[in-house]
């Protein structure tokens, strides 16, 4: 068996300590130098020469790189490993930037995401691991390599199992999430051993505005676990907030595997509709900085996840359980 290079960038560098930790292992050394111009390069600083390399960066904008440049770092990093002879390097992306641009919606639109594959390949990268990615047909369709998606369901599974409150309803806030709400509520219901509610709430987008007020399900005097891929503004989970409120929920939480919480999220949050918002540390909630919107977000941490498929994946053992179907 090759043995396991295990990379983290200075911009994941957090996440990727965890990783480590998780996986008992020392992340390798690497080196990432700015220029003064502006440009940059990264190395590793130890042999890679037959290695089963893994890169950890996670593809958001901020706090000091933007989604683009922390791309390019990921790109240029990963075809230096393989020009220094890594037999295989595997990018692991907790948020994969532009995923949500995976089909024209207007005449000449790009379809961002089929670019985003061909790049990664273009470096020799071999193997491609994100987490609930907007689109995950899309996903995989856009890639000639393995393209893998794992999901958070079992974390939030977890969290949820600990609630106190009966009955519970699992809502998704609009089409495109109904599969992933039906995943988690099924999920839910073998982990509690109970009977789950279902609710559904129309969204539709155009320009940029977000309208539809149609609300179907069961919610009456429920705890109602609304569940999207990520959360930016904020508005689509108020909206379907407000919605079930409207519909007979006792209670609302969110669950969500993103917190990108662009500006707005923070009042989103507020909300009185709203009672608590649980996220992952895939996005690291650096933009929340009202004490009120803190105090209601809970985060969990997707290092122990991660860790786990790495270590599946380097042993060559299966991921099932722990990818979207």
């Amino acid at each position: 068996m090759s043995s396991l290079a295990l990379f983290a960038l200075n911009a994941t560098a957090d996440l990727g300590a965890n990783i480590a930790r998780e996986l008992w292992v020392s992340l390798a050394p690497h080196e990432e130098r700015e220029f003064e111009d502006g440009e940059h390069k990264a190395r590793p600083l130890d042999s890679v020469d037959g290695a089963d390399a893994y890169v950890i960066q996670s593809l958001h904008s901020g706090p000091t790189q933007s989604a683009a440049d922390k791309l390019c770092r990921l790109l240029f990093f990963a075809g230096a490993l393989k020009d220094a002879g890594a037999a295989r390097v595997t990018a692991v992306t907790p948020y994969l930037c532009y995923a949500r641009k995976d089909r024209r919606t207007k005449a000449r639109d790009p379809v961002t995401t089929r670019y985003l594959a061909q790049m990664f390949e273009s470096v020799g990268i071999d193997r491609v691991v994100t987490l609930d990615v907007h689109n995950p047909a899309a996903f995989e369709n856009a890639f000639r390599c393995p393209a893998i998606t794992a999901t958070a369901t079992p974390l939030f599974v977890e969290y949820a199992k600990k609630l106190h409150d009966k009955p519970l309803a699992v809502i998704s806030p609009d089409t495109g999430g109904a599969k992933r709400a039906d995943l988690f509520r099924e999920a839910l219901e073998a982990a509690r051993g109970e009977s789950i509610g279902k609710g559904f709430a129309e969204k539709r987008r155009s320009s940029g505005v977000v309208s539809g007020d149609l609300f179907v399900g069961e919610v009456e005097g429920a705890t109602a676990l609304i569940i999207d891929d990520l959360i930016s503004t904020g508005t689509t989970l108020v909206r379907a907030a407000k919605a079930a409120r409207k519909a007979g929920a006792q209670r609302v939480l969110a669950v969500v595997t993103h917190g990108l919480f662009m500006p707005g999220a923070e009042k989103a949050i507020c909300d009185p509709a709203l009672d608590g918002l649980v996220v992952t540390d895939s996005v690291p909630p650096f933009r929340l900085t009202s004490g009120k919107a803190q105090e209601k977000v809970e985060v969990l941490s997707v290092a122990p996840l991660f860790a786990e498929i790495i270590r599946r994946l380097h042993a060559g053992r299966p991921l099932l359980d722990l990818l979207i179907l």
